[in-house]
């Protein structure tokens, strides 16, 4: 009996311990200047400092293109208005600068507060930039620094429209070059593509490369129980085709990340929110990442393109701007969906995911939906609980023969603990058993910890009552007053420790979880709440058949 509570006791402090980890584990900070990629022939790759030739920063050779400053709706920018989006491209890079989403905002109450992603001003700047990129630096060419023109300043997916598709053109008379901007949006949709297009009128070949790349200031995440941002990883994600990696852009100083990576992506991950880009997954890139000062570039350099006079290329490129949507995001690009950050329990995480929308789907509410799955996981696990809640009943059974042979060889601890052994054995009880099922829980609580932390789908959820964002905490900690309550019972019903310490352990117990989940999502908490009172029921119904029996 001993043994088991003590491992009870293990179980239930690794729990705080990881809790209270994950509240305030360290955000990932980063930085680097900006520039455009530059590449030698054989091998494109970004070079921060080299003398102004091939192989030159590009930055040294074209000024950096400066945040802007004033008024951002001046005749250098275009409006772009889908269904669920509202975006803005400066048409200085012909690049998207600024993401608003439409059905997503800050907070609840302030449905006017979208969830800006992209945004053009100097202490959020978190921008996209793309272009090509060539060889012969004395050429003009279409990068993101260029000048681009628009027959609209406004473009808008109309009522009946399911698609959108902006140009953009850029033209040099020095260079013989003329290059095109194309953005496809779809209806309903996160993700867009980009087509960039570059045809040679000159009488002698081109040679480039087509690039695409993030750059973003680094704002710090606030660690703190009561905002639900806290617990999650913000900075940037490369995939390279088999694993997903979150990277800390703090290890960009020392050694700045460069990999040649064939169908593959890189994103920022921002809690519920992902930008991405994604390549053609046929060809090798070239996807590094650089930090100084207090921003960061993420960049992807597609292989070295040749474009004969007369001739034409174009290179397409899939992007995702929005919430972190599974299905949407596995449309987007291969394994897009990593970006829902559910840790090491992904495999765990992403069935329970599975099953909780295919639950939301008939019951429409997540709340309900969630107090449905946890019967189902109680269901799975009856059997192996039921055998645990017997071993628990008769251990309650035959407390007052194991505290009358405490009491008989209080000062021997050898003929205490084989005295209890002998009465196990008799009785036919496992002191483990009532462990064993907890021990096997954890996995799946914490994955549907991460479930509830990390679906977007979530964020903002209604349940009933006072509960109207299921991804945050109770705002009066009625839920966990509840859960306290009913852990307070849930030990009631089990035997007591025969060591005191332990059993004073086991009263303070459901009081320090309650501290502890008054400022997690209260979908955590129903989640724990529901679990806790149907352990109660088959605890109860199992104490009275062992006492009939």
């Amino acid at each position: 009996m001993g043994n088991s509570i003590r491992i009870f006791l293990w179980v239930n402090f690794l729990v705080l311990l990881w809790f209270t980890y994950s509240s305030w584990i360290q955000d990932y900070s980063y930085t680097e200047n900006e520039s455009v990629p530059s590449f030698t022939q054989e091998s494109p790759t970004l070079q921060e400092e080299a003398p102004p030739s091939l192989e030159a920063n590009f930055g040294e050779v074209i000024p950096s293109l400066a945040a802007p400053s004033g008024d951002i709706f001046s005749n250098d920018y275009i409006e772009i208005k889908t269904d669920v989006l509202d975006l803005l491209i400066d048409l200085n890079g012909g690049d998207l600068v600024r993401s608003d989403l439409l059905f997503y905002p800050v907070n609840k109450d302030d449905p006017d507060n979208l969830i800006r992603l992209l945004d053009p001003s100097p202490e959020n700047r978190w921008v996209y930039q793309t272009g090509f990129r060539g060889i012969d630096q004395n050429i003009p060419e279409p990068n993101h620094l260029s000048s681009y023109t628009s027959s609209n300043t406004t473009y808008e997916l109309l009522p009946g429209e399911d698609e959108l598709v902006v140009t953009l053109f850029w033209q040099n008379l020095d260079s013989d070059l003329r290059a095109y901007k194309t953005y496809t949006f779809n209806r309903g949709q996160y993700s867009f593509d980009l087509a960039l297009h570059i045809e040679n009128t000159s009488n002698q070949a081109w040679l480039g490369a087509p690039y695409a790349q993030q750059y973003r200031k680094h704002v710090p995440v606030s660690r703190s129980y009561t905002s639900v941002d806290s617990y999650s990883f913000k900075g940037p994600v490369f995939y390279d085709g088999d694993s997903y990696d979150k990277v800390n852009p703090e290890d960009f100083i020392d050694q700045p990340f460069r990999e040649q990576i064939t169908g593959g992506w890189l994103a920022n991950i921002q809690h519920h929110f992902v930008a991405a880009i994604v390549p053609p997954d046929t060809d090798q890139v070239s996807y590094q990442g650089i930090m100084r000062d207090d921003n960061y570039l993420l960049t992807s350099i597609s292989p070295l393109q040749e474009v004969s006079p007369g001739e034409e290329l174009s290179y397409n490129y899939k992007f995702f701007v929005g919430p972190k949507l599974q299905a949407q995001l596995a449309e987007a690009g291969d394994s897009l969906e990593l970006t829902v950050d559910y840790g090491m329990l992904t495999f765990l995480a992403q069935p329970l995911f599975w099953l909780l929308a295919k639950i939301h789907s008939y019951v429409n509410n997540w709340g309900w939906s969630i107090v449905i799955l946890t019967m189902l996981i109680k269901l799975v696990f009856y059997k192996l609980t039921a055998a645990s809640g017997r071993s628990m009943a008769k251990m309650r059974k035959i407390q007052p023969k194991m505290k009358a042979i405490q009491e008989k060889h209080k000062d021997d601890r050898q003929a205490l603990s084989q005295a209890m052994m002998d009465i196990y054995k008799k009785e036919k009880i496992n002191p483990v058993a009532g462990c064993l099922p907890i021990l096997i829980q954890m996995p799946f609580f914490f994955a549907f910890y991460w479930v509830l932390i990390e679906s977007v789908e979530i964020r903002q959820a209604s349940f009933m009552l006072w509960i109207t964002d299921l991804s945050v905490k109770d705002p009066f900690f009625i839920l966990p007053i509840f859960m306290g309550i009913a852990m307070l019972l849930q030990t009631r019903l089990n035997p007591a420790p025969p060591d005191p310490i332990q059993a004073r352990v086991m009263q303070i117990m459901p009081i320090a979880f309650t501290g502890l989940f008054a400022f997690f999502p209260s979908g955590l908490v129903l989640y724990w709440l529901t679990n806790t009172v149907l352990s109660i029921l088959q605890q109860w119904r199992i104490n009275k058949v062992i006492a009939a029996e």
